[in-house]
């Protein structure tokens, strides 16, 4: 698979789109999802040119679940989630939307249920006050 270096990811990341950041380092960036699929979804990218698990180098996967361990931490402290899911998904036929590689972390209700995968825009206030909660967890 040739990597498609105009994906919104990768867009993001240039700094060509704005997103929601909630946390960044040298090598990942976490940043809200804007079709949430529960309040809180947070999405974790790699800096690093890979469409999934199976382009990514061993350094940009272990890099990414530290930040997905750490950014989890914080959803839990802020939002108090009665549990988490933590997904990645690889190719369109198991629900990959976006080729670059990325992990969402995203909290659990027992009476919420789950929305669809990439399907409800959020407005950007409602998620920004979120990831203030979140960013306040991880400072």
């Amino acid at each position: 698979m040739s990597y498609d270096t105009n994906n919104i990811f990768a867009r993001i990341l240039r700094g060509e789109l704005p997103c929601i950041k909630v946390f960044e380092n040298e090598h990942t960036l976490a940043f809200m999802d804007v079709m949430p699929q529960s309040d809180g979804h947070v999405l974790v990218v790699p800096k690093e040119d890979a469409a999934n698990i199976h382009e990514a180098s061993d350094d940009a996967l272990a890099a990414s679940m530290r930040t997905v361990k750490r950014v989890a931490a914080a959803v839990r402290e802020a939002l108090k989630p009665e549990g988490m899911l933590i997904a990645q998904f690889n190719g369109a036929a198991a629900g990959q939307t976006v080729e670059h590689i990325h992990f969402h972390i995203i909290p659990r209700w027992t009476d919420a249920p789950l929305k669809t995968h990439a399907r409800e825009r959020v407005e950007d206030a409602k998620l920004e006050a979120i990831a203030q909660k979140i960013r306040a967890a991880l400072a």
